[in-house]
């Protein structure tokens, strides 16, 4: 019997006269859950698992004994055991499976594990998501029963030592119930290949064979995807050849800046969703059509608290302090940002993801991505974010009529002072000043901290214009290229500096 079942509708729910569980207790009772379940674990023993149970406030009595983790921390402490193959280490059993991340600015790879607990969990709300698009409007359902193209990682995976590595998506494709079969592309076969170039090639020569009514993946990869296909079928648009394309399925990074390029390539409007869907979970899944905000998937089999992400918890270069603020969901605000803790049925223990989100509806624990602890901006006080840096470019470009698929930014001296400066992706022609006074017009409508700071010690803002290709090959010179990664928003350090000297060396830059 699986640790996490299915929950009831809330429309099934209502006619049965069961109360709709709140966020808060719902949380409370996933975390109950995932403690009985592990604190017989290594885990578990040396961290109390079973006093927690017995407090009469078991939320706040797990932040208290529980240290927080980023990955350094907890595979230093704990997962390089599991890696090694030992058992019952911070999840019952033995982890046969780990997810392959390298994020978007370290250059190692990072081994999640992946359990069986934690893709059942992931399926059921991608089951969820699924049953929602039964109440989309005006969307013909026989499209569900079509084509889904994926672009994700590789089935292939890599071999160790007791265990098998790849991306999650990898993973959880080769995982796939038999039934799934029939509508998945690109198949087995195309789906095993490493070679990403190889791979894109190979869906290119397959695409009029194909009826595809979804695309699932990160949006610079399908974009890049839909560009291949039309130009070598000399097409007007995507729909010439798959006249049922309704929907794209994305997550990873926001699709605002993507969005003016990417439709450009379309006969028609399709539906937009947006998943989060992390190498350590499913997070988050969009459940209403043209919704704002995707709601958490709070009632299934990930504990999520919220750490503010301001100076008292995150140092300048976006490291969380030792001891934390942790919020539960009933204690959080609507418009302040987060970052987020999680903890999973796959042994990640109050673990800090990464990204920041920001509530939209708290009553729903509806939520946007606003960007990374470590990519944003604040040289003197100018706070620009992930999220005001998407909107900025997703305004310029609908106001310039541009494509611009990729960008990223970072800080440098000006003479006594500081300027941003931008790498902006377009192929198309475009004055690099006119780019620069139109983001940062936009910028300073977006942001009154920024605002401020462009009368005072941020004294400049410099565009320079790339073509696409040269994005997409410093990803390749990272060993990043594919389905799971997403260029860094904002460069620091030695990534910054090896991205520098790549275009430097590279003529077509």
């Amino acid at each position: 019997m699986p640790i996490f079942e299915i929950n009831l509708p809330k429309s099934l729910s209502k006619a049965l006269g069961i109360p709709p569980r709140s966020p808060r207790s719902a949380q409370l009772r996933v975390l109950k859950k995932l403690l009985k379940r592990a604190q017989y674990t290594a885990f578990g023993q040396k961290n109390k698992f079973d006093e927690i149970l017995t407090s009469r406030h078991i939320g706040k009595r797990f932040q208290e004994v529980v240290p927080s983790y980023n990955y350094n921390k907890i595979y230093q402490e704990w997962w390089h055991l599991t890696l090694e193959g030992q058992t019952d280490i911070c999840w019952p059993g033995k982890i046969n499976y780990f997810a392959l991340s390298s994020g978007t600015s370290e250059a190692a790879s990072k081994y999640i594990p992946v359990t069986n607990d934690l893709l059942r969990g992931n399926k059921i709300i991608m089951i969820k998501q699924l049953i929602s698009l039964f109440k989309y409007r005006d969307v013909p359902l026989s499209a569900l029963g079509r084509g889904w193209l994926t672009l994700g990682g590789s089935t292939d995976l890599q071999k160790g030592a007791g265990y098998y590595a790849g991306d999650l998506s990898g993973i959880t494709a080769k995982k796939a119930p038999f039934w799934f079969q029939p509508f998945y592309k690109p198949g087995k076969k195309i789906a095993k290949e490493r070679d990403w170039n190889k791979k894109l090639k190979e869906i290119v020569e397959k695409a009029p064979e194909w009826d595809i009514s979804f695309i699932i993946g990160v949006p610079a990869w399908i974009q890049m995807c839909l560009e291949m296909v039309i130009e070598r079928y000399q097409l007007k648009n995507i729909h010439e050849i798959w006249p049922n394309l309704t929907f794209f399925v994305h997550g990873g990074v926001s699709f605002e800046p993507y969005k003016h390029g990417f439709e450009k390539l379309l006969g028609r409007p399709i539906e937009y969703i947006e998943t989060y869907l992390a190498s350590e979970g499913f997070l988050a899944w969009q459940d209403k059509q043209n919704a704002v905000g995707m709601r958490l998937s709070y009632n299934q089999h990930i504990f999520f608290e919220f750490v503010p992400f301001d100076e008292n918890n995150f140092d300048e270069n976006g490291e969380m302090v030792e001891k934390p603020e942790a919020l539960m969901i009933h204690e959080v605000e609507e418009g302040k940002d987060y970052a987020i803790l999680i903890s999973t049925p796959a042994g990640a223990w109050r673990y800090l993801i990464g990204d920041t989100v920001r509530f939209v509806d708290k009553s729903n624990a509806e939520i946007i991505i606003t960007g990374r602890t470590k990519h944003f901006l604040s040289l003197v006080g100018e706070h620009l974010s992930v999220d005001n840096m998407n909107k900025a470019i997703q305004l310029v470009s609908e106001e310039l009529n541009l494509s611009i698929p990729e960008y990223t930014v970072t800080g440098e001296p000006h003479g006594n002072f500081f300027a941003h400066h931008w790498y902006v992706a377009c192929d198309q022609n475009i004055d690099a000043i006119l780019l620069a006074e139109k983001i940062d017009e936009k910028l300073i409508q977006l942001n009154d901290d920024y605002a401020v700071e462009r009368k005072s010690a941020l004294k400049a803002i410099q565009v320079s214009v790339l073509k696409e290709s040269c994005f997409m090959g410093f990803m390749e010179s990272k060993g990043k290229i594919g389905g799971q990664h997403k260029f860094p928003r904002v460069l620091k350090g030695e990534m910054l500096s090896d991205w520098k000297t790549f275009i430097n060396n590279q003529g077509e830059c």
